[in-house]
């Protein structure tokens, strides 16, 4: 047994170079897109945003059926028809993910009315743009159950059916804040740091499920209500991203079996300066960038 244990510590340089060759391949060469013509998308948040650009680009994409989950009827409404017309069933529920026995009993319906959920688009967040000291307890809260617990109850409910059929795909809609957090947002940042642990956490433990994926997507600002009013200091050399471009390479993503992705492709250099660079250092480059004031004028919607 131990001769095999140094075997293996041997190989496992050897194993690394290979698997980087096959990622510079994979870069290199178009990946396999998977059909979605049998796929069932559940969208939470899916009234508006990035949700609503979600799922009429899953529904654009061939999706079979598209699903939408939220709080306000009138923007679901609104979506749903817009899909309906375009020739994709679509259907929407009013539900509170935050809440866990409504996610449960709003999925038991989902699967009586419409059918087998095969891919889950966690999308649903908020966030309230204030200090800590600002922030009042139930807000703070309520960020951390939207934006982090609702992924727990929400996969806890479709990924049972999902392993029995050995097909589904979990999506997480984060944010590169999860990675680099900025002054004014703290509870948004603590939520989507917890949520991807969880995406990574989820994504190993289904490396042995056939079938089974994730992908966890980590966009640059993006140009929605959410964060109306943010302004970075040099917007020409970091301009929001646009929510259907953020949709678009999302579901491209989903299609490909990509586990993470980040938007713009810049933002790995970002994670990779932050994991050798001094914190003198990285404070710098948040001074240049003028991340500590880019909430300063944030009036975005919750």
């Amino acid at each position: 047994m131990e001769l095999k244990s140094a075997c293996r510590a041997l190989l496992l340089p050897a194993q690394m170079l290979l698997c980087l060759a096959r990622c510079a391949l994979s870069c290199l060469a178009p990946r396999r897109r998977k059909p979605l013509g049998e796929e069932v998308v559940l969208v939470t948040g899916g009234g508006r945003g990035i949700g609503r650009h979600l799922a009429k680009e899953f529904a654009r994409q061939g999706a079979k059926k598209v699903i939408l989950w939220g709080r306000t009827e009138k923007s679901l409404k609104e979506t749903s028809e817009e899909i309906s017309h375009s020739g994709t069933e679509c259907h929407y529920f009013l539900c509170d993910v935050a809440n866990r026995e409504e996610v449960y009993k709003q999925a038991k319906v989902v699967r009586e009315k419409v059918g087998d959920v095969t891919i889950l688009v966690n999308n649903a967040a908020v966030v309230h743009g204030k200090s800590l000291m600002d922030s009042d307890d139930d807000a703070l809260l309520k960020s951390q159950h939207i934006n982090t617990m609702a992924h727990f109850w929400t996969t806890k409910a479709f990924l049972p059916r999902m392993l029995e059929l050995q097909r589904g795909h979990l999506v997480c809609i984060n944010s590169i804040l999860a990675q680099s957090p900025i002054p004014g947002a703290i509870d948004y940042c603590t939520s989507k740091a917890s949520s991807l642990a969880f995406m990574e956490s989820l994504t190993l433990g289904l490396l042995d499920c056939p079938g089974v994926g994730c992908t966890t997507v980590l966009p640059f600002h993006t140009n929605t209500q959410m964060f109306q009013g943010m302004r970075v200091r040099f917007p020409h050399l970091f301009p929001p991203l646009k929510p259907e471009v953020v949709a678009q390479k999302t579901v491209d993503a989903v299609r490909a079996d990509v586990a993470f992705l980040y938007l713009p492709w810049t933002m790995h250099a970002l994670v990779v300066l932050k994991s050798f660079m001094p914190q003198v250092a990285l404070e710098e480059i948040h001074k240049f960038t003028g991340s500590y004031t880019c909430m300063n004028t944030f009036k975005g919607r919750t």
